[in-house]
């Protein structure tokens, strides 16, 4: 959500500026460099820890959320001391608390076993935050005055197993859980939600199957490789959903170092569904990872493609930067997909290397007659 995304940047922006009030200008490498290996930020990785953490916090203020923290957390870990074949092991966290009760946790964990045979990942999300909704399909996203407040209070998680049966080829299963309630809606928002005929609580549980072909040689930071993959997930009331529906996710992505500092990144990105598929479940152009510049939720419908193209590079000491271009449209019915409108995304970002091959990333996106801030570890693909 932008909101969050805002304050994230306000969050690391007051921890660098914070140590200037004393007069000490301008800041030396060595100076932040043993400022930040206090909190954990050491730019190499101890193995001899279980997991090698580092933490990032920050103040900050809004008018919508008041006064609060916010805290980007990063771990790096082995499962086996003695597997080198098998990458590092991440867990990235970015989370915050207000004055005004409201919060947000998200999470992402890649575990690597048996020489890269096995692998598990979990992804997840908690939050209670006050957001917009603008009703589904194109022609409601880009309307202004079809935005209506609510606040959001969602639990989501994706843990997923896979198997290598191949080189670099894996399959593997997971499950999708998803429970939200349309807190405290405004007039207009408890029209549009029973418009969409599913109310304010919406819990949705299925099971993925999945197929990934992965060659990428650190997946939070790839700097070389591709990765293909395929995610088909089916939801039902025997599952404990409310709805019965499917989704299929696929996502092709491909790294190019072009030379020592710089890589050229490509990600392209499809979610189809069909069935009775619930408000909060439609596929949307606009989040942290794609189509960066708009308010995430603002364009869903039930199909949505996109691609972008990002070029990375890596400065002196910590610091690097990203410039990226992309589009992406949405349709009701699958056939339909590219024959309605395209939205564009452009934007640059700033990267500060906290851990090993592990960036914070504050992005800047510019989209038709919108715009947003995205603060996260880990890059956006």
């Amino acid at each position: 959500m932008k909101i969050r995304s805002t304050l994230y940047g306000l969050a690391l922006a007051s921890f660098f500026i914070s140590d200037f009030s004393y007069g000490q200008l301008p800041l030396s490498r060595e100076k932040i460099d043993g400022w930040l290996e206090k909190l954990g930020g050491s730019n190499t990785y101890d193995n001899s820890k279980t997991i090698d953490w580092g933490i990032l916090p920050g103040p900050f203020y809004t008018p919508e959320l008041g006064a609060g923290i916010g805290v980007a957390v990063v771990g790096l870990y082995r499962p086996d001391d003695h597997d080198h074949t098998s990458q590092i092991s991440s867990l990235s966290l970015n989370g915050f608390a207000s004055s005004t009760g409201a919060f947000g946790f998200t999470f992402d964990n890649y575990s690597f076993f048996a020489d890269d045979q096995w692998r598990f990942f979990l992804s997840g999300t908690l939050n209670n935050v006050p957001t917009y909704y603008w009703g589904s399909g194109y022609d409601a996203g880009k309307v202004d005055d079809n935005k209506e407040k609510y606040r959001s209070q969602e639990l989501r998680l994706q843990p997923r197993v896979l198997y290598q049966v191949a080189d670099s080829t894996y399959l593997g299963a997971g499950w999708h859980f998803s429970s939200l309630y349309a807190k405290d809606p405004d007039n207009g928002a408890k029209k549009l939600f029973a418009a969409e005929k599913d109310g304010q609580s919406i819990l949705s549980s299925g099971i993925s199957a999945y197929f990934s072909y992965d060659t990428r040689d650190f997946l939070p930071n790839a700097h070389r490789g591709q990765v293909l993959d395929l995610t088909y997930t089916h939801f039902s009331p025997t599952l404990g959903s409310d709805r019965r529906f499917n989704t299929i996710d696929m996502q092709y992505s491909a790294y190019y170092q072009l030379n020592e500092k710089s890589v050229l990144a490509f990600d392209s990105h499809g979610r189809f569904t069909d069935g009775q598929v619930p408000w909060n479940m439609l596929s949307m152009l606009g989040s942290s990872n794609r189509m960066r510049g708009y308010y995430e939720g603002r364009y869903r419908d039930k199909n949505v493609i996109s691609t972008q193209l990002e070029y990375r590079h890596k400065l002196d000491w910590r610091h690097g930067f990203v410039l990226w271009a992309g589009a992406g449209t949405m349709s009701h019915y699958a056939e339909d997909i590219g024959s309605g409108n395209w939205l564009p995304t452009i934007g640059a970002g700033y990267r500060f290397e906290f851990k090993p091959k592990m960036n914070v990333r504050l992005d800047f996106g510019i989209g038709k007659k919108s715009n947003g801030f995205y603060f996260q570890v880990g890059e956006a693909f």
